[in-house]
């Protein structure tokens, strides 16, 4: 298998432990990374959907889906009427936090099989990665301006 092949590979195998550790929450992955990313501040659907690399439209049909659980609630912006801010509910915050804590312990069980070294390593690059991509930031509750 060539570098291609095993980053494909590697992304099976988060997907799949992400998706075990989502299902015994009741979630599904998309819902746990929306819980997961507005759990400590609400976030700007606009902002959040392109965090997420989602369709605005698709954003807005899993915050229907996760809104029906009350899990997660819309409001306008202070600010600029304009701007939806998302946030989760009580019970959602809750539910987020311990999503978000069962998945700090247990992904990193992928890199079991490494010796310490190789963790740290590990650990290294992934960070390098994350740090040095496009994702977008969580932003406070001030809107962009349109």
């Amino acid at each position: 298998m060539d570098y291609g092949d095993k980053l494909f590979w590697l992304s099976v195998l988060i997907q799949r432990k992400y998706a075990e550790i989502c299902a015994e929450f009741d979630l599904t992955p998309s819902q746990a990374t929306l819980l997961c990313a507005v759990r400590n501040e609400p976030r700007q659907m606009a902002d959040l959907a392109a965090s997420l690399g989602m369709t605005k439209n698709a954003l807005s049909q899993l915050v229907d889906r996760t809104a029906r659980r009350e899990l997660v609630g819309r409001a306008s912006s202070a600010q600029d009427r304009r701007v939806v801010m998302l946030s989760a509910t009580p019970t959602g915050k809750v539910l987020g936090e311990a999503v978000y804590a069962e998945i700090v312990k247990r992904l990193p069980e992928i890199a079991r099989n490494l010796d310490a070294d190789d963790q740290r390593d590990f650990e290294r690059v992934a960070t390098a990665i994350v740090d040095t991509s496009d994702l977008s930031p969580p932003t406070s509750n001030q809107p962009s301006t349109p």
